[in-house]
């Protein structure tokens, strides 16, 4: 028996014989999530290069190449809790949705609290919108209503 994340799209009378074969949610997220680690790194090195820091009180800074690994590790995260949902939840798409933006405020909270000056903690919060702005939207156009 397939899930939602793997259906076929049927054939109308009036489509062609060669229908696309629906992605599951982790195919699209995985490329989202890819997406999202380039560009929230290229935004922090443009950032860095006009002056933001990206460190902390300790005088510890954030290397660029690691926004593209947390980029890419939390939201494989989200990947995979989209995806469990498709699959257990009896309304994954606003199930998803509203996890997502806890997870979002949530996300903000070391950018505004590990003693980061005011450019880099507003830079850390726009990244983490950026990020979220490009995977999310990807999820949830992939998630089912209801299941």
């Amino acid at each position: 028996m397939m899930d939602d994340t793997h259906s076929r799209t049927a054939p109308s009378p009036s489509a062609p014989a060669s229908v696309t074969e629906r992605q599951p949610v982790w195919k699209h997220g995985v490329a989202a999530a890819v997406v999202a680690a380039i560009a929230t790194t290229v935004l922090a090195a443009l950032a860095s290069a006009a002056g933001v820091s990206f460190g902390d009180s300790t005088g510890a800074s954030i290397p660029i190449p690691l926004f593209a690994v947390f980029t890419l590790v939390f939201s494989l995260i989200g990947v995979g809790i989209a995806a469990v949902m498709a699959r257990k939840a009896r309304r994954p798409r606003s199930t998803f949705m509203r996890t997502a933006v806890a997870l979002i405020v949530l996300s903000f909270v070391p950018s505004l609290t590990f003693g980061f000056d005011a450019g880099s903690a507003a830079t850390l919060v726009a990244l983490h919108i950026v990020a979220a702005a490009i995977v999310v939207p990807v999820l949830v156009r992939r998630l089912p209503h209801t299941r």
